[in-house]
Formats: C-alpha cells, sequence, structure tokens
C-alpha cells in the first residue's frame, strides 16, 4: 500500500466541450513536484492522470480503489490560474463517488483561496492552505490521525471545522522541491495545443511541460495565481538545476515543451542563464513561455530564440490604456505594444496574445477597441477571455464585498464551458460579454489577413487545421 496517491482528475469535457480535441493535454506539474519531493523524504507515492488516460469519474474510482493508497490527495493547480477552480468539477465528482471511503486532501489554488469552504462543499477529509509539501510530510507522520499539529491544515474535529498554523513558505526549491517525477507520468499521453505546434510541423506529441519559477511579482487584479502563498512572491530553481531537467525531456526525446513560469521572461539573470545552458548542449526544443509587454527587451530576443523559444504569450489584455492601468497590469502606457509585437516577430518568434472582455470599466466601446487592437496586430494566435472572478484574486474580493453573484458550478470558472460565469460590469452583462468574446473568436481568426500569414508561414495544411476549429460553435446557457 501506498503512502499517497497524488490525483488529477478529468474536466476536460465541461470545461472545453466540443474544443477539447484542439486543447492541450498537459502533464501535472504540481502532482509530479510533490510526488518527487514526498520520495526524497521517504514517503511512497504514486500518480493518477485521469485527464492523461481520459477517464470518468466512475473509472477513476475504480483505479483508486485497485491502488488502494493511505490517502488520495488531489492537485488543483493547473498550469493558468483559471485551470484550478474549473477542474474541481472532475474533483467534485470523483469526491461524491467515493464518499469517504479514502482519506482524501485536496491541495492547489481554489483550496488554498477557500480553505473553509472547500471543506465544507466536498467530501474530503482534509484541505491545506498552502503548496502541500510540510502538511503532506505533517500527515504521513501522524499517520492521518492526530492531525492538530499538521501546519496549514483545515480539517473537521466534532463537527467543527478547524485550522492548525501557517508555516513560511518554501525557501529552496532544489532541496524541497528536486525536479518532476517523470518517470510516474505516462508522457506518451501529453499534446500541445494546435497554435504551438504551428513551429513543430503541426506535431502535437510528445509533450512536456515545467516551471522553472513559482509565484509572480505583480498584483493584477484578475489573477489568482499567489493564492496558495498568501502573498506576491517570486522563487526560482537555479540555472543550473533546471538543465538538468531539460537534460532529462531530452533524452525522452521531446522537442514541445511548455515552461509554465507565470511570468518567464522576467529577471534576465534567470531566463538567460537557462538560455545560454540550453544553447550550449544544441537541443532543437520548440519551447513557448509567458512574457509581459513590459519586460520583452530587444535584446533578449536572439538568445531566446536560439534557445528554442518559438512563441512568446503576451498578456495585452486591453486595448483601451485606461481599463489595463486600472487592472494593476502595470504601467504599459510607457510601452508601445506595437512595437515590441513587431520587434519580437522580427527575431521569428511567434507571438499570441491575451486579451480580455468584461473587464472594470469594459463598455462594447472598450471591448471593441481592444479587437481592433488584436486585429491590427494580427499575431499568429490569440486568446479572447471573458473576465472571470477567480477565487484568490483581488477582483473575487471586491465581488464577495459587492454581492455580486458568484459561478454556481465549478465549471462556470471556466471561459469555453456551457455554463461559463464571466464578470458583469456596471453596463454589460455576462450574455453579452460572452457573446461578444464569441464573435470576436470567429471574427479574428476568419480573416484573411490572418490566413494569409498562417499559410506563408506554415503551409495550408496549417490553414486546414484552423478551419476545422473554427466551424466549432460552442454553446452558452
Amino acid at each position: 500500500m501506498i503512502d499517497i496517491l497524488f490525483v488529477h482528475t478529468n474536466s476536460v469535457n465541461q470545461t472545453f466541450q466540443s474544443l477539447s480535441k484542439y486543447a492541450a493535454v498537459e502533464p501535472p506539474i504540481w502532482a509530479a513536484l510533490l510526488a518527487n519531493s514526498m520520495r526524497t523524504f521517504g514517503v511512497s507515492v504514486g500518480i493518477l492522470d485521469c485527464e492523461a488516460f481520459q477517464l470518468n469519474a466512475e473509472e477513476s474510482y475504480n483505479h483508486i480503489k485497485y491502488i488502494n493508497p493511505k490517502l488520495v490527495c488531489f492537485v488543483q493547480f493547473g498550469q493558468h490560474p483559471s485551470a484550478s477552480a474549473q477542474s474541481m468539477q472532475g474533483t467534485h465528482e470523483l469526491l461524491n463517488l467515493m464518499d469517504f471511503e479514502f482519506k482524501t486532501i485536496l491541495v492547489g489554488l481554489y483550496p488554498s483561496a477557500l480553505p473553509k469552504k472547500t471543506l465544507e462543499d466536498e467530501k474530503c477529509d482534509f484541505v491545506c492552505e498552502g503548496e502541500g509539501v510540510d502538511t503532506l510530510l505533517g500527515l504521513v507522520e501522524s499517520d492521518l490521525v492526530n492531525v492538530s499539529k499538521v501546519p496549514r491544515l483545515w480539517y473537521r474535529e466534532n463537527g467543527e471545522i478547524k485550522f492548525t498554523n501557517k508555516t513560511p513558505i518554501i525557501e529552496n526549491l532544489e532541496r524541497v522541491l528536486p525536479g518532476m517525477a517523470w518517470d510516474l507520468l505516462p508522457m506518451e499521453k501529453y499534446r500541445n495545443t494546435v497554435h504551438f505546434s504551428l513551429t513543430n510541423n503541426n506535431d502535437r506529441t510528445p509533450f512536456a511541460a515545467l516551471y522553472t519559477s513559482l509565484g509572480c511579482p505583480y498584483k493584477c487584479d484578475f489573477c489568482c495565481i499567489n493564492a496558495p502563498f498568501g502573498k506576491s512572491v517570486f522563487r526560482y530553481w537555479n540555472p543550473e538545476f533546471m538543465i538538468t531537467e531539460f537534460d532529462k525531456i531530452a533524452n525522452m526525446g521531446i522537442r514541445n515543451i511548455k515552461i509554465a513560469d507565470e511570468m518567464f521572461v522576467l529577471n534576465k539573470n534567470h531566463f538567460l542563464k537557462i538560455c545560454d545552458l540550453i544553447i550550449e548542449r544544441g537541443y532543437d526544443f520548440n519551447i513557448w513561455a509567458y512574457a509581459r509587454v513590459d519586460t520583452v527587451k530587444e535584446e533578449y530576443l536572439e538568445r531566446l530564440k536560439k534557445a528554442g523559444v518559438n512563441w512568446l504569450a503576451l498578456g495585452i489584455e486591453s486595448g483601451n490604456r485606461k481599463i489595463r492601468v486600472d487592472s494593476v497590469k502595470g504601467k504599459f502606457h510607457e510601452v508601445d505594444v506595437k512595437d515590441i509585437v513587431k520587434k519580437i516577430e522580427s527575431f521569428d518568434i511567434e507571438i499570441i496574445s491575451n486579451y480580455m472582455f468584461g473587464m472594470s470599466g469594459d463598455t462594447h466601446k472598450t471591448m471593441q477597441e481592444t479587437l481592433d487592437l488584436a486585429t491590427e496586430l494580427n499575431t499568429s494566435s490569440a486568446n479572447f477571455n471573458p473576465t472571470m472572478i477567480f477565487p484568490g484574486s483581488p477582483l473575487f474580493t471586491d465581488a464577495m464585498n459587492k454581492g455580486i453573484d458568484l459561478p454556481p458550478t465549478y465549471s462556470g470558472y471556466s471561459y469555453y464551458s456551457k455554463d461559463s460565469f464571466p464578470n458583469p460590469t456596471e453596463s454589460l452583462s455576462r450574455e453579452e460579454i460572452l457573446k461578444f468574446r464569441d464573435d470576436a473568436f470567429q471574427k479574428y481568426f476568419n480573416r484573411s489577413e490572418w490566413f494569409d500569414k498562417i499559410r506563408r508561414k506554415f503551409g495550408q495544411g496549417a490553414v486546414d487545421i484552423y478551419k476545422d476549429v473554427l466551424k466549432i460553435k460552442l454553446e452558452r446557457n
């Protein structure tokens, strides 16, 4: 019997609808980090990735029964802030089936943001408010019985919900989180997204993802990334350590890589050193990573490209300067977005630009400004998302204080679900925001200017893939 089984549940059909076959299937980084960490402390572990194996709740339950672990740990981190809340849908369904048959704990963004509510709502025994390492070790040492001294733990006692105590966040990442348990993951099951595979001859597999840093120093009002840490923090694994993780990926014959850091292009002493080490080894990776418009400098771009960074995801968010600044997104008024996009593309690095509709202060006019900016930039890909009230974000706290309705289901936190439940503004209803978003997606990708660019860069085959995607119309309640 193993001590801890880390479970990544499957919510993909509810959260992506018919788009699911074009979405990525990403390795659960935090499950692999926690599993490898526990192993270094002598804890026996396993990972069950229900999404990778396309298991429904009943099939997942049967796998857990067969493995019969002492503790089932549901990992609700995800690789972008929205993933945690929406992935709770699959966890909720599985917990209802299990009905306290096994000892269970939830860790991740959503449980850390709403620990007491999570314990009230779900048929689980424990909730961790934090990253999980010291909590899981404490539970193993307590034999799941005397848990009152286990750090960062929410639990029930005599019908009352209690919390133990907080401990400092992890400082020495190399010692406490020494890489991912790659050997416990079904690596052959993972696939890249359609757009990031354009620079890999449309080959979506094999695919890997990893972090080189944790957290984010910024405080955008729509983001919940720092919920497990309790404050805005940014920590790095040493570049010399990180290259050993890239070595493992290369040895597995994997070219498609997502660097899932909330902000990879930020500290040049960190990311440029990683780039240099990849270049020294001569790896031919197809990497995508996140950056801010105001952190990308021209002198970085040549080394990023040489290291295999073929895509940068930029959070442009809005075409309206005031809305962008009011969201605490940063001083983008000091940066020429159009100029930065041109410079990045001049180094043959593709851009996926991220935009949001329904931000605080948004109107039909300002949302149109955002769509107009997107079409003018005409980047090789773009995300159009309705603004969600994610637990752990400043926007969520504001909504709670104002009595704004929150999603009645976990899948309601998804951008693409049937019951998607975005944040309304003073002048826009949820329905208006969703309709604008869905129309904007079709308008952007159905343009001859965009198809011409994709055909020129990646061939007619890539155009045909997107024409198939555009045939899908999301259902909305």
